[in-house]
Order: C-alpha cells, then sequence, then structure tokens
C-alpha cells in the first residue's frame, strides 16, 4: 500500500512539474528560420508574423536568416533544433519540389517536421520588360516567341527551383521554344528583366513590386485560379490556354518534429492570431499574398499532396536529380 501511495504521488508530481512548465511557456525569445536571405516575400512575411506572435506570446519571436544551399542549410537547421517550442520555421513551396530535384537533402519535409499552421498562397506572374510588352499581353508575347528564331531566355533562380519549373511548364504548354537562365535569386533576375538582358522571370508580386511601381517591368499573366484584384488586367494561365499552369506559391509554419502538441497548438493559435491582425493583412496583401491559417492535420495533408504533386511534375519535364 506504502508503494502504491508512493508511486501515486510520484505521477502526481509529475503531471504538476510538466503542467507548470507548459503554464510557463514561453519564457524566453522564439526564434523563426527563415531559410534564405533578408529581403523577399518570405522575409516579409516572418517578420510580420513575428512581430504580431511575440506581442501575444509576451516573449520575442527572432528572426533568423539562415540562407544558403537553396534552402538546405536553414531548414537542417531547424529539423535538427531541440522540439521545445523555441525554434520554428517558415517553409514552403521549394520545400515540396526539393526531394524530386536533391539527390541527398539533409532532412525530410514530411518526418521531420510537425506542422503548426498554413500560412498564406501567392500566384506567380510572369514578368517581363515594360518597354517591350504591355500589362496582360501574354498573347504577343507567345506570338513572339512562336515566330523567333531563337528561344525566349527565362531566368530562374536555380535548378529545380518554382521559377525554373514554371520556363519549363510554359514551353510545354505552348510550344515557345525556351532557354532557362539560373540566377542567384528573384532580384538579380528581375533587374536584367527590366535591363533586357534576359525575356523574363516567374516570381511573386512581393518579388517584383518595386520594379513594376518604376515601370521598369510589366505582368504579362499570372498562375493563380483567378485574376488579383489589385491587376484585374492580368489574364491567368487558363484564360490564355496554358493548361497545367494553375498553381501557387505558398508558406507554412513547423516546428521541429516531436514538439508537444500542446505547444504547437499555443504557436498554431498565436499564428492564427496574427494573420488575422489588420496590421499584418494590410502589410501583406498589399504584396499579393492570400493570408490563411490551417489546423495542424489540414497543413500535414497539404505538404504531403505537394510534394507527390510536386515529384510527378519534375518526373515529367524529365529533371534529374542533383
Amino acid at each position: 500500500m506504502i508503494n502504491l501511495l508512493r508511486r501515486a504521488l510520484l505521477v502526481a508530481c509529475t503531471c504538476l512539474v510538466g503542467t507548470s512548465a507548459l503554464a510557463a511557456y514561453p519564457d524566453k525569445p522564439v526564434r523563426l528560420i527563415v531559410p534564405w536571405a533578408p529581403g523577399g516575400s518570405t522575409d516579409a512575411i516572418a517578420r510580420a508574423m513575428a512581430q504580431r506572435m511575440g506581442e501575444s506570446l509576451g516573449q520575442s519571436v527572432v528572426v533568423d536568416n539562415r540562407s544558403g544551399a537553396s534552402g538546405r542549410i536553414g531548414t537542417e537547421a531547424a529539423a535538427k533544433a531541440a522540439p521545445d517550442g523555441y525554434t520554428i520555421a517558415l517553409v514552403e513551396l521549394p520545400h515540396a519540389i526539393a526531394p524530386a530535384v536533391t539527390a541527398k537533402l539533409p532532412y525530410d519535409l514530411l518526418k521531420d517536421f510537425t506542422p503548426i499552421s498554413l500560412v498564406g498562397t501567392s500566384p506567380l506572374l510572369l514578368f517581363v520588360n515594360g518597354s517591350k510588352y504591355k500589362t496582360g499581353d501574354i498573347k504577343g508575347f507567345l506570338k513572339d516567341g512562336r515566330t523567333s528564331a531563337a528561344p525566349i531566355t527565362l531566368a530562374h533562380s536555380g535548378n529545380g527551383s518554382i521559377s525554373h519549373l514554371s520556363s519549363e511548364l510554359l514551353a510545354g504548354a505552348s510550344g515557345v521554344k525556351i532557354n532557362p537562365i539560373p540566377y542567384r535569386g528573384s532580384a538579380p533576375a528581375l533587374t536584367d528583366v527590366a535591363a533586357e538582358q534576359v525575356g523574363g522571370h516567374f516570381a511573386t508580386l512581393a518579388s517584383g513590386s518595386a520594379l513594376l511601381a518604376a515601370g521598369k517591368i510589366s505582368v504579362l499573366m499570372t498562375t493563380g485560379p483567378a485574376r488579383l484584384p489589385a491587376m484585374p488586367q492580368v489574364p491567368t494561365a487558363r484564360e490564355a490556354g496554358l493548361a497545367g499552369m494553375q498553381f501557387n506559391q505558398w508558406w507554412a509554419l513547423v516546428a521541429p518534429a516531436t514538439t508537444p502538441i500542446d505547444v504547437i497548438e499555443r504557436l498554431r493559435k498565436e499564428a492564427i492570431a496574427a494573420l488575422e491582425h489588420p496590421a499584418t493583412r494590410e502589410r501583406l496583401t498589399t504584396l499579393g499574398i492570400d493570408l490563411k491559417g490551417s489546423t495542424r492535420d489540414e497543413l500535414r495533408a497539404f505538404m504531403r499532396d505537394e510534394v507527390h504533386h510536386w515529384g510527378a511534375v519534375v518526373r515529367k519535364i524529365g529533371l534529374q536529380p542533383e
């Protein structure tokens, strides 16, 4: 009987300690890893969410930009971090493509992370030189491409990137010959589009907003399911007769696998609140980002479907893992 009482007391004390530890979360800053350099849509999303989540959590949420190796360095650091809720990461569409185009990934998106919430989506836009084509003139662009003796050069952000796959999908859907040219990201690619060094580049509105506002580049089409409210004159790929080009860039919050579910749910609650905050919505929707949260199960199923879909696309195009 005495032994039974001791065991009961031990269990009770353990439960109280666990409850106390959870109640104290967070008692130090939370690190939000962004596996890309500062600047661009992913960084903008991270900083907007970090500000609001930090205010509601009562602890700073510090954005940690860990760029390099096409996002692998930062993502691996997040996957191998302690699963205690003090390290989270922002992953996106390229993470779903990576398993099909990278021979040896140091992490597994579906096994090494616990989903927190979807954050938002944004279509890609085909940007071209502003003086050569008017906004929305995808038909003129394709006509020139079909009659040109030389392939149209399209900049992309690296082998297997979504801008690269978009270029290959455009070639397959339109019959236009494309010459993909690798760049170190959308910023230098769009600079060369503005300078007419390359014919075009697929990127988010956030990436091209500054040059677009300056009139140096224009937008021919969107890969989204509907026209952008901010650019109603820009047709969708489907309207342009380009099959198989309806897709969105997306972003999601994840934590290292085995992070306690109670902590994950706390983070999810705060992430949803941040997405619904008027200041966050005003800041990010102007960049063409459709903010939307999710449950953990919804995000898990979504990421699994994305990995499967883009794996099939890569195999169809014929890209080999590097």
